[in-house]
Order: structure tokens, then C-alpha cells, then sequence
């Protein structure tokens, strides 16, 4: 989108400027300006004139043609910053809340299909990617994103910059990837694909990175030839790094720093095991738990998830969302029973006698 083009009207110009001022990302802008070209599609006339009635029959209008409740949360996050930023007429979108996000487990492959999956792919660029993919846990978006000076060899470790979040962190670089980035490298350097200090996986043009695209079109050939039913992405491969790396049980607080989770946990809670673990145990001890006991774990692990909704909340200075989950108030649930007992102790702390030393 280019903002001196004569077809961008003075509205959408103002939503630029606004989301530029706030630094956000250029695919979330996109999808900022996209939400709102629906909702005009929808009314056949200018968005600024939506009236509550009007953005009502249009979440109607997306629920009737079937989209997704991820793509539908996208939309109503674009059009509030729309409605409260640029045109600061919050009280539109009071009442549009967004839709609850069902809870699924994600595809793990096996280390056996991991080894298929990546034997099986015929680039050598591409299968290099792949195998960063898995052994270093980076997404997708911090693979296209490397440089040859990213590479440590000495540390053993890969830099990511800017990864989610605008963050930079360090990956773990093993000795294996570390002689398949070397392979990669003679044959890229020795055909002239990869510059000096360039990009460590570029796309047809060598000033250009690989796109996402591409690496998703070359899992998806690869499965189709390694005779893998599930449903494969490149996402699939980081779970696999994941999953992998706990059942060598590791620490779980190591494996989401070397994720480069925004937001880890100090400690295990009981959610944590009863997620993974509870209905095979339930099946097990069928008949021996009473309906009582089954209610708790079952609330337990729900407790501050997408299963029970929550809410959008936002900073207006720099326009970033944050979903909070509701918690399931249960006065067995280890999580929402301390947070009740630290508010009581704090609303009786000044009833407290000091008591002298």
C-alpha cells in the first residue's frame, strides 16, 4: 500500500498515519486496513458512518458465511482500532466482544517422521531451512529473517532479531545443524546465492530473503513424499522441537526461554499436568472418582483458557492487544484459590497488629 498513491482516500490516510505513529507491524497494519475494507464492502458506503446497528448485522454477516473465530477476533481488533483511534468514537464497539477461540492440540510429528519429512525434501536450501526449523525451534518468520553473520559457531548458537514481540534472542545451535548450515553455505556461496553478510536463505534474488510461502509450499511436497497423513506446516516442526525436547525430560522452563515464549511461568502448576496428562489418567481410574473430584480437574484445567473466553485488552498508547482468560472460580482450583487468599490478606492487613521484634 502506498500512502502518496491518489487512490488512498484521506480516511484510510489518517488510519496509516495513526498506526504508524503507534510502530505497528506492517502485517498487522494490513490487516488493520483490511478489516475495515470489509466492513465498507459490507455497507456500500463509507465506513465512518457505521452506526452500532450496522457493525452488529455485520458480525452477523461473518458468523452466516462461516469464518473462522481466529480470523473473526482479527476483524473486530482492526475495526476497534479504527472506531477508537482514528475516529476516537470508542462507544461504537462498546458492545462487539470477541468470540471464544476453541482449545486444539496442535500436530506432533514423531522423530521418525521428522527424519522422513526432511529427507524428503529435494532443495538442499529448502531442507536446510527445515532442519533449523526443528533443531533451533525458530518460526517460520525468523528463519527467512537470518543472516550469515547470525551464525556463532563459537557459542553455538543462532542470533534472531526482531523475532515475535520486535525481540531478539539467542537459539540453540547444535553441532549437526551446524555442519548442515556449513553444507548449505559451500553449495549457496560456490553458486553465488548467498552475499557476503547476506541473507542466509535467499529467495531467486539474492538481495531478497526466502519467503514464507516457499518454505510452506516445500513442507507441505515433502510430506505428500514422505507418505505423512497429518496435516503438516512449518509450525509443526517447532511443536516438534517442543514436544521432543520434553519427553527427553527436559525442563519445561528451559524449552519456553528457548522458545522465546514472551511470558513463562516461575513454576509448574497443577493446570500443567492435568492438560497433558488428565484424560488418560481419568480413563484409567474410571469408576474409582466421583463426580465431584471430575468437576475440579475438569475446571482446573480450563481455568484461564480459551475454553472459558476472556477478554480483549488494550493499550492505547502504543495500540497493543492482550487476551485475558476468565478464570473458572472454582474454590478447589489451586490457581483462583490463591488469588482469592492474597486479596483476603491484603483486605485484612490493616487489621493486623504489628508485632514488635
Amino acid at each position: 500500500m502506498n500512502p502518496s498513491s491518489p487512490a488512498v482516500t484521506p480516511l484510510r490516510q489518517r488510519m496509516l498515519d495513526d498506526m504508524r505513529m503507534r510502530k505497528l507491524e506492517p502485517k498487522t497494519q494490513a490487516g488493520y486496513v483490511r478489516a475495515v475494507c470489509k466492513l465498507a464492502g459490507f455497507l456500500q458506503r463509507s465506513p465512518d458512518t457505521a452506526t452500532v446497528e450496522d457493525l452488529r448485522r455485520f458480525q452477523w454477516h461473518l458468523v452466516d458465511q462461516g469464518t473462522s473465530p481466529i480470523t473473526l477476533n482479527a476483524t473486530l481488533t482492526g475495526l476497534k482500532f479504527f472506531f477508537d483511534v482514528t475516529l476516537d468514537r470508542a462507544e461504537l464497539m462498546a458492545k462487539m466482544s470477541p468470540v471464544r477461540v476453541p482449545q486444539t492440540l496442535p500436530v506432533v510429528l514423531s522423530r521418525e517422521e521428522v527424519a522422513r519429512l526432511i529427507a524428503a525434501v529435494r532443495n538442499l536450501k529448502h531442507q536446510t531451512a527445515l532442519s533449523v526449523a526443528y533443531g533451533a525451534g525458530l518460526r517460520v518468520s525468523e528463519i527467512i529473517a537470518l543472516k550469515v553473520g547470525d551464525i556463532d559457531s563459537e557459542r553455538m548458537t543462532l542470533r534472531v532479531e526482531r523475532g515475535k514481540g520486535r525481540k531478539d534472542r539467542y537459539a540453540m545451535l547444535s553441532p549437526v545443524l551446524l555442519e548442515r548450515l556449513r553444507a548449505w553455505w559451500r553449495v549457496g556461496h560456490a553458486q553465488g546465492k548467498i552475499l557476503p553478510q547476506g541473507w542466509l536463505f535467499p529467495g531467486p534474488d539474492p538481495m531478497d530473503p526466502l519467503t514464507a510461502r516457499q518454505l510452506n509450499r516445500a513442507i507441505h511436497a515433502a510430506a505428500q513424499d514422505a507418505r505423512i497423513d497429518k496435516r503438516v506446516s512449518m509450525h509443526s516442526l517447532r511443536h516438534a522441537f517442543a514436544t521432543h525436547l520434553l519427553e527427553q525430560k527436559e525442563d519445561i522452563r528451559v524449552i519456553q526461554v528457548l522458545l522465546g515464549h514472551k511470558r513463562w511461568r516461575a513454576a509448574l502448576e497443577v493446570a500443567d499436568i492435568f492438560r497433558p496428562h488428565g484424560p488418560a489418567w481419568r480413563n484409567a481410574q474410571r469408576g474409582h472418582l466421583s463426580l465431584g473430584q471430575l468437576k475440579v480437574m475438569s475446571a482446573i484445567e480450563q481455568c484461564r483458557s480459551a475454553a472459558l473466553g476472556g477478554h480483549v485488552l488494550r493499550c492505547e498508547g502504543c495500540g497493543t492487544d492482550q487476551i485475558t482468560y476468565n478464570s473458572c472460580r472454582n474454590r478447589h482450583c489451586t490457581k483462583c484459590q490463591s488469588s482469592a487468599a492474597e486479596r483476603r490478606r491484603g483486605a485484612r492487613q490493616a487489621d493486623v497488629l504489628p508485632v514488635g521484634d
